[in-house]
């Protein structure tokens, strides 16, 4: 019987598969562009220069203080998205390595894991411009980014890993997760702001039923002066717990499927 955890631990000691390979497919994608990876500075560029420009004009907002505000929330639920989309359909596309006996399945989770941060880090240069031309950007924020990204990370692992058996099992997953992703873009606040929502509202509600953001806020409040909210550190800590237990239980359960299912 597989462990999620032993698995994980492997994976994390032999990163030549995941962390190479999914470099290689973003090089590989690119290679015949004559700008190359220059191309993926362009979206976070217009997205928060010119989105957030747009966007802090309709909310008569400083274009300094609503241009991190959108890039931040940028930078982490893009990262969410690309890793939760992908995995959903990271196993059947790796059918040939798991037939060919790899059945260590944190390897392909890992390896859409690598490829998100991949394209966060091509972000990140923007979105650290945004904060530092910014006038609200606290320090304390930059001390507690680390430990809060970590915490994200800890997260996508093993939602990574549910959805990725969920996809192996279930092909439509892959479809369900785009449209989830679309309706869950409305209730996080990139383009808008959770103040607009009191807890206290049906939509306030709705709202921090989403996990992402809870996972959004966490990283970007504290580096614009704004206050976490206690129902999310409780939320995340409940969710980093149940979801780990939830992943174990279901790859010991299932692991050993995936190959008749891909």
């Amino acid at each position: 019987m597989r462990s999620f955890e032993r698995d994980l631990l492997a994976s994390l000691r032999e990163p030549e598969f995941w962390a190479y390979s999914s470099w290689l497919d973003i090089v590989t994608k690119y290679r015949r562009s004559r700008l190359g990876l220059v191309w993926l500075l362009l979206p976070p560029l217009l997205y928060v220069g010119g989105i957030g420009y747009l966007f802090a004009g309709v909310y008569g907002k400083d274009p300094l203080v609503f241009m991190p505000h959108l890039g931040v929330g940028y930078l982490i639920f893009r990262l969410l998205t690309n890793i939760i989309t992908e995995s959903s359909g990271v196993l059947s596309g790796h059918a040939g390595f798991i037939l060919d006996g790899r059945v260590r399945l944190t390897d392909f989770v890992l390896r859409t894991l690598a490829k998100a941060l991949f394209y966060s880090a091509a972000a990140l240069p923007i979105v650290v411009v945004a904060l530092a031309l910014s006038p609200i950007l606290q320090p304390i924020g930059l001390v507690l980014f680390i430990p809060s990204f970590l915490l994200i990370l800890w997260n996508t692992v093993w939602i990574g890993m549910v959805v990725a058996l969920l996809g192996a099992r279930f092909p439509d997953i892959k479809e369900l997760t785009g449209s989830l992703f679309l309706f869950a873009f409305v209730f996080t606040p990139i383009i808008w702001y959770a103040s607009h929502t009191p807890p206290g509202s049906i939509r306030g509600a709705v709202m921090r039923v989403n996990p992402l953001f809870h996972m959004v806020e966490l990283v970007r409040a504290p580096l614009l002066g704004e206050a976490v909210e206690a129902g999310t550190l409780a939320y995340l800590g409940i969710m980093s717990v149940l979801g780990w237990i939830v992943a174990g239980y279901l790859y010991r359960r299932y692991a050993r499927f995936v190959p008749i299912w891909v």
